[in-house]
């Protein structure tokens, strides 16, 4: 484990347990007051007197990373952005295009504050002028939940760097890194090829410290309560908590917070347990990989355990599949999802996208031909790594996952028979189609 600095603040009590990002929302059904902030968490307005590099230093030693589905070291991050040799910019990523998570939805709707403080403090730490965070313009509750926050400090005479709050586009891949600084440098919302990195040259052209909306708010408690605090819970490789939203056939479908490397089996049972014997877990969001019951069984949630079991935790998002839910079926619905999200800028998504949820729900729906299962195997390897973003590739993912999990179904369909689900409302949530401008 890494040597804490001595500078870590001893400021009041330190809170133990769970939860932590979660703490002041207990007994709060909206978005929690400026004053209400204050005595639960104890962040001052202000960073205290450190220096800038002392900050990242907490960060770094803490062993925070990205909670937004890369998991990349935060410190690294911030670290890059100050060698950039202009003034940065600062970006809360608060796009969640992903139908199965809603934490940063609810932390900007619920914790506004502490999202602003994690900001604002990463803004001091990479010597930021300008705070901008971002949600989709769908996510109401959370656009006036910030724009009442920023105001209340307005109101309360504390000093900060200005903060902007931008409505994007509710679209998947509006939330990816070069996308979001594309749209706000005036263009459309479309992933752009790289390099530079966001870190180098983003908004304004100028170096961009962004990352999601949970890793600022715990940004912000690392630099209240030490980095050894925040070591306190989940694993040495993978310290402090995370959010997860669990989903599916569960009693209490929603947001909590758990130590990472926590069990599976414990974030489901956390939502009220399963209403039925489960088939599979989807882990990691429509980005990722199905598990089937014995291996979701036995998988922790962390990365290192998943990463043995060829997935991830991504954005945290967890949905139960019940036992007599088709698998093929339910992938197949996301695939086409997926095909009407893509920003339409290569031959991957347009074309390969396409053909993989076409061909895997005519093969869910026992409408055979020879060889479609060798296609979607053939064509998932064509379209791995080939895209203008990792867009695809996150279909493909899924694709195989779904091949693998469900193989007993493949053959009930090849066989020309019909699951007994064929009638059975869907589990998986898809968004209702917009028709949206990209801007």
């Amino acid at each position: 484990m890494q040597q804490i600095p001595a500078t870590e603040s001893r400021v009041g009590a330190a809170p133990h347990g769970l939860p932590r990002l979660l703490a002041s929302s207990r007994n709060h059904a909206h978005a929690v007051d400026l004053r209400t902030h204050r005595s639960t968490m104890q962040i001052p307005p202000l960073p205290q007197r450190r220096p800038r590099f002392d900050l990242i230093d907490a960060v770094d030693a803490a062993g925070l990373r990205g909670r937004g589905g890369g998991a990349f070291p935060t410190a690294t991050k911030m670290r890059a952005v100050t060698e950039g040799g202009r003034s940065p910019i600062l970006v809360v990523n608060g796009a969640e295009g992903e139908p199965a998570s809603s934490k940063d939805r609810m932390l900007m709707a619920r914790m506004p504050h502490l999202v602003i403080d994690g900001a604002l403090i990463g803004a001091a730490a990479v010597g930021a002028n300008e705070v901008i965070i971002c949600a989709e313009r769908t996510s109401i509750k959370a656009l006036n939940a910030l724009e009442v926050a920023v105001g209340e400090r307005v109101q309360a005479r504390e000093r900060f760097v200005p903060i902007r709050i931008v409505a994007i586009p509710p679209r998947f891949v509006a939330g990816e890194e070069s996308a979001l600084v594309h749209f706000l440098n005036g263009g459309e919302a479309k992933p752009t090829r790289v390099p530079p990195r966001v870190y180098q040259k983003g908004v304004k052209g100028r170096p961009t410290f962004l990352s999601n909306v949970e890793t600022f708010a715990h940004l912000a408690q690392i630099t209240q309560w030490g980095p050894s605090w925040f070591r306190q819970l989940g694993t040495d490789a993978e310290p402090g908590t995370m959010l997860a939203t669990v989903s599916g056939d569960v009693t209490r479908p929603g947001v909590c917070e758990m130590a990472i490397g926590t069990p599976l089996t414990d974030a489901i049972a956390n939502a009220g347990g399963t209403n039925s014997p489960i088939q599979a877990v989807l882990i990691g969001g429509y980005y990722g990989t199905w598990l089937g019951a014995a291996d979701a069984a036995a998988a922790t949630m962390s990365n290192a355990d998943l990463r043995s079991r060829d997935s991830g935790l991504g954005c945290g998002a967890v949905v139960v599949l019940p036992a007599g839910a088709c698998g093929l079926r339910e992938t197949a619905r996301v695939l086409t999802w997926m095909s009407t999200e893509s920003a339409g800028q290569c031959g991957p998504c347009v074309h390969g996208l396409g053909a993989l949820s076409s061909t895997l729900t005519a093969l869910a729906a026992g409408q055979i031909r020879p060889g479609m299962l060798d296609d979607l195997h053939r064509w998932a390897g064509l379209i791995d790594k080939r895209g203008a973003c990792s867009f695809p590739d996150g279909a493909a993912r899924l694709l195989r996952s779904a091949l693998q999990v469900f193989a007993g179904d493949i053959t009930l369909h090849l066989r020309h028979r019909s699951c007994s689900s064929a009638m059975a409302r869907p589990v998986l949530r898809l968004p209702k189609r917009e028709e949206v401008v990209w801007r």
